[in-house]
């Protein structure tokens, strides 16, 4: 019932947002004349770019993957990582496309279903992490700009409040590990079983210190891939942004939009450029919109792709999953993951 009503409310802000930004019709016929006088060639290096970040994180991956003692090709990893996204993108709720991801690696290495979980949760907190550097470093770097407007500055502190809520969680889970604390974490704890399945992947990544720094210093260049595209977005529509102005507003768009606030960031987004980008380097609000949705939409077009492959997309098996099947094998097993470690046992590969 909770999950029912947390979709709802998302659903509402989504559609709320979107009358905002599309509500004013003289903004909206700004928006068609600067798309009819766009170059849309700057679109093709963002693709590329976006294809490139998609690279990186593929081999990110497999050397998580390969910690667990799981060994895929670089072809399937990336066919994996193309459906996980359009799951990720056409699903409400957040953890769409990691269900997808999980049930397909394990049904390519079977007797390692604890791992092939844990590597998709820690490849999350990796590019987490790296997101946070990120964006605690542009803002620093533009920090008297980012406080000299009300509506910037209120942005600051949500992204300090939502850093700091996500490395709070990342520090208790890893003392829950480093203190063998597993066993003592109360039933009532806030997210508890979401505590547990960190501090279960932190017990088995700790003895691979390399690995994972690695995969961290990986994330850097992919975040930066993927920012890179808004500001192809600009040069599309000759907004006169120089890469990095969209260097400092992307990762702080990408940092709130990460949050499950609207359905896949859609509305939240365009209206963070869209403030933002007005606030900090006078872009008109039609321009700003067409920069994030720019940016959007070649996100969406990998995830066509993604959903092009899980159509024709054949396991070591050859038959093709639903997602009704990922969901619930996924959720038995983050279940025994979770009773493994609160009871203290090792996880069973």
């Amino acid at each position: 019932m909770k999950k029912y009503i947390l979709t709802v409310i998302q659903l509402l802000i989504t559609a709320g947002l979107l009358w905002w930004i599309f509500r004013n019709p003289d903004q909206n016929q700004k928006l068609l004349a600067a798309l009819k006088t766009a170059n849309l060639w700057w679109f093709l290096p963002g693709l590329v770019a976006i294809g490139a970040a998609l690279l990186i994180q593929v081999e990110r991956w497999r050397i998580l993957l390969r910690v667990q003692g799981i060994v895929v090709s670089f072809s399937r990893a990336l066919r994996i990582i193309l459906v996980g996204m359009f799951f990720n993108l056409f699903l409400i709720g957040a953890t769409g496309g990691d269900i997808v991801k999980i049930f397909l690696i394990i049904r390519e290495a079977p007797l390692k279903k604890a791992g092939a979980l844990l590597s998709v949760f820690i490849d999350r907190i990796v590019g987490l992490l790296a997101l946070a550097v990120i964006s605690a470093a542009m803002i620093l770097f533009h920090w008297d700009s980012l406080i000299s407007h009300e509506f910037t500055k209120w942005v600051v502190v949500a992204v300090a409040v939502i850093l700091g809520g996500s490395l709070g969680f990342v520090l208790v889970a890893w003392l829950v590990d480093r203190l063998h604390l597993t066993t003592r974490l109360p039933q009532w704890l806030p997210a508890r079983a979401k505590i547990l399945e960190a501090a279960s992947a932190f017990a088995e990544y700790a003895r691979s210190g390399k690995s994972v720094t690695y995969a961290f210093l990986l994330s850097i260049p992919s975040h930066f891939l993927f920012f890179s595209t808004f500001y192809f977005g600009a040069k599309a529509f000759n907004s006169g942004l120089e890469l990095s102005n969209l260097f400092c507003v992307s990762p702080i768009v990408s940092t709130v939009t990460a949050l499950p606030i609207s359905v896949g960031g859609a509305g939240l987004r365009e209206a963070l450029f869209i403030k933002i980008l007005g606030g900090l380097y006078s872009t008109p609000e039609s321009i700003a919109t067409l920069i994030s949705l720019s940016g959007f939409m070649m996100t969406v077009f990998w995830s066509l792709v993604g959903g092009a492959i899980y159509l024709l997309y054949r396991s070591t098996n050859h038959d093709l999953p639903h997602m009704a099947d990922m969901q619930g094998a996924v959720e038995t097993l983050e279940h025994e993951v979770e009773a493994n470690a609160a009871s203290g046992h090792k996880l069973d590969s």
